[in-house]
């Protein structure tokens, strides 16, 4: 298609152009918000490029809400501090059964109630973020920093395909959506494989690869790297004429409503019985869910109920996050290998008796560095303990000695 130097858009190509944008949008939601994709990377690519050649030749079709938009920009040189408008507060975690029945107790006696309805959701393993949206347009995006400062990285979030752009007419005049930045297990997969045939450094785990890749001074490298986003609250609102949501869960379907990504693995629930329910039925299924997740998030539902109950210090008194344990396993070393990156990094890995761990068989764990080789003694033959950090990249926690051969080798 040759350049078109006139201002007159054919009316077949605008809505070409139209209906390329909604398609693609459409496949952004099913990738990364539900999970089923309808087409190949090679579809999504011939059109996106489709799309691409339209704006370029009728330029006034190239709208900032466009899918081509995200593919990033000029390379910054720092980012900005951006001040938040509502605190972006932390929860306080449990790692036990007792301590959630503590934390339910505590609920029911500051309500004066026999029982508590709570919101239920996965707790993703990522990075917390905001995204400000005015009369229906994304304006502004920061990670959560300290709480209270974040950093500005508008830029490398408008190239995460599935935040929408702009939301639908009947979206709040202002709107502080809440969520969470990471990468999908399979991408994960794609982008370490990708590393590895390149001879660079791999990541160790989805959230250090997101981490990385959300806050790159390049949005182009961001825009690469296929990160997902879940929303899961508000900041700061002005509801307009929307009538305010009473509960998380009338919260969520709002949000829903307005495209943005919510995770289908949450519920509602009654008492302590539902919410220890909740958290086992979630761990059952960890290993087959899309994500990375390292626990459940329990928030009393009702918003009423929630103001009640405040907060403390930097946390909220109607919210926990229940933390999974990670998966131990003993196993046999038998050999320890040294990669050699194309930058010349040294990397020792463990080769292993093959061991299940965290819904995978583990047949080799990285051992980081010769320091860390040194400082944890592990030799060959040693019988040893290994998790998956983060339950994704296998890692030897520490030598089990009394299994250890008489005379076995230092490395």
């Amino acid at each position: 298609m040759k350049f078109v130097a006139t201002t007159a858009v054919p009316a077949k190509i605008a809505q070409r152009a139209a209906k390329l944008r909604t398609d693609l949008d459409a496949h952004n939601y099913r990738y990364y918000v539900e999970d089923t994709p309808a087409v190949s990377d090679a579809e999504y690519d011939s059109l996106f490029r489709e799309l691409e050649a339209i704006e370029r030749d009728y330029p006034a079709l190239a709208t900032p809400d466009s899918p081509t938009q995200r593919v990033g920009g000029q390379p910054a040189t720092e980012f900005d501090p951006v001040t938040h408008r509502v605190p972006m507060l932390s929860l306080n975690n449990a790692f036990a059964d007792e301590e959630a029945e503590a934390f339910d107790r505590r609920v029911r006696a500051t309500l004066g109630v026999e029982r508590v309805d709570y919101a239920v959701e996965p707790k993703f393993d990522g990075l917390a973020v905001s995204l400000v949206y005015e009369q229906g347009h994304f304006t502004l995006g920061a990670t959560r920093g300290d709480g209270y400062t974040g950093e500005n990285v508008t830029a490398n979030l408008r190239t995460v395909r599935a935040i929408p752009m702009r939301l639908p007419a009947a979206a709040p005049p202002l709107l502080e959506v809440r969520g969470e930045v990471l990468m999908l297990k399979r991408d994960f997969a794609a982008l370490n494989a990708a590393q590895g045939s390149a001879g660079e450094k791999m990541f160790v785990n989805p959230r250090n690869a997101a981490a990385g890749a959300l806050r790159q001074l390049d949005s182009t490298i961001t825009a690469s790297r296929r990160l997902a986003f879940f929303a899961y609250g508000v900041g700061a609102v002005d509801w307009g004429d929307v009538k305010p949501p009473a509960t998380q869960d009338a919260l969520l379907k709002l949000l829903t409503a307005l495209r943005l990504p919510i995770a289908s693995q949450r519920s509602v629930v009654r008492g302590l019985e539902g919410l220890l329910g909740y958290y086992r039925a979630i761990g059952s299924k960890r290993d087959n869910l899309p994500f990375q997740i390292d626990g459940v998030v329990y928030k009393v539902n009702q918003f009423e109920h929630q103001e009640r109950l405040g907060f403390v210090s930097r946390a909220p008194r109607f919210a926990l996050a229940h933390k999974f344990p990670a998966e131990e396993l003993p196993t046999e070393v038998l050999a320890i290998n040294v990669q050699v990156g194309r930058t010349g990094a040294l990397t020792p890995v463990a080769r292993l008796k093959p061991v299940f761990v965290g819904g995978v068989t583990v047949v080799s764990a990285t051992l980081h560095n010769e320091d860390e080789v040194r400082r944890k003694d592990v030799r060959v033959g040693d019988t040893v303990i290994v998790r998956r950090a983060g339950d994704v990249i296998p890692e030897v926690v520490r030598v089990l000695p009394e299994s250890r051969q008489p005379n076995a080798p230092q490395f």
